[in-house]
């Protein structure tokens, strides 16, 4: 199975998506599973997991409800309050969503220590017992809070979104690469080929601009520790999801046949549990 492990859906509203600001027209608008179907179809994708976008209950109701009519749609990481007095009560209550694989946070918007403190670890420690993965969404900044967090948390399967946002578009990867070779070295971590193109110059990238990153998530975390994501509609500031599926599976033509299989979907079968 073809898996893209990270695409978004909203219908749009200004006030709650307000980081979707007047730099980002193309991203104002409404984006549903019928949008993406026909580049899924052309480029051979067989499932997605729908990510959150919105920190809110409603958010992972709504992804919920959209895999309950997408067959397309084998997955989803929600939100939840890692801070709730009762988050044992709603994790439980979660459990029986078949589809409901994991949660996130947009820590890339909070403070750098936000992944140190003792309550949001001690939430995320409880996603690891109720089964569910966590996805890091952070700023190459904020990887050693991160490394800690992986650290300190052994039982928890994270999953690193977007390769930390290396700073491509500023051009000096170093210490970004001494960081993913730090928390690389955790085996609960896997990784993201995704959202890459997006921090590089949106009008003006190349892919050997983004080449060197995917070469060193492979030899920090070896292929069979990630798995392609298109961050659809993101992507979409900087290019079309053609363009993205295209410049990965070039830049896997390097691999082997099963070092691929493991980028393009086997990685996210078995960290996320997908099923058809």
């Amino acid at each position: 199975m073809r898996v893209d492990s990270h695409v978004h859906f909203w219908q749009f509203n200004s006030v709650r998506d307000a980081w979707i600001d007047d730099t980002m027209p193309v991203l104002r608008r409404d984006f549903l599973p019928t949008d993406v179907a026909p580049a899924l179809t052309a480029a051979g994708i067989d499932a997605v997991l729908a990510v959150q976008a919105d920190q809110s209950e409603a958010e992972t109701d709504f992804l919920l409800a959209l895999a309950a009519r997408q067959q397309s749609i084998c997955g989803v990481v929600g939100w939840i309050d890692l801070r709730a007095d009762d988050l044992d009560e709603q994790l439980g209550r979660r459990r029986g969503a078949r589809r409901l694989k994991g949660f996130r946070h947009i820590a890339q918007a909070e403070p750098d220590d936000f992944l140190m403190r003792p309550d949001v670890r001690a939430g995320i420690t409880k996603l690891g017992a109720a089964g569910f993965t966590y996805d890091i969404l952070i700023h190459a900044r904020q990887l050693a809070a991160a490394e800690d967090l992986v650290a300190r948390c052994g039982g928890v399967q994270f999953v690193l979104d977007h390769g930390a946002k290396p700073p491509i578009a500023g051009g000096d990867l170093s210490a970004w690469r001494r960081a993913i070779e730090f928390i690389a070295r955790h085996p609960n971590v896997v990784c993201k080929v995704s959202g890459l193109i997006t921090e590089a110059r949106w009008t003006a990238w190349q892919d050997g601009d983004i080449v060197p990153c995917l070469d060193t998530l492979a030899s920090a975390f070896g292929p069979e520790r990630l798995m392609f994501g298109s961050d659809w509609p993101v992507c979409l500031l900087a290019g079309e999801y053609a363009r993205v599926v295209e410049l990965v599976e070039t830049w896997a033509m390097r691999l082997t046949a099963r070092e691929h299989a493991h980028v393009f979907g086997d990685t996210a079968v078995s960290v996320y549990r997908l099923e058809a």
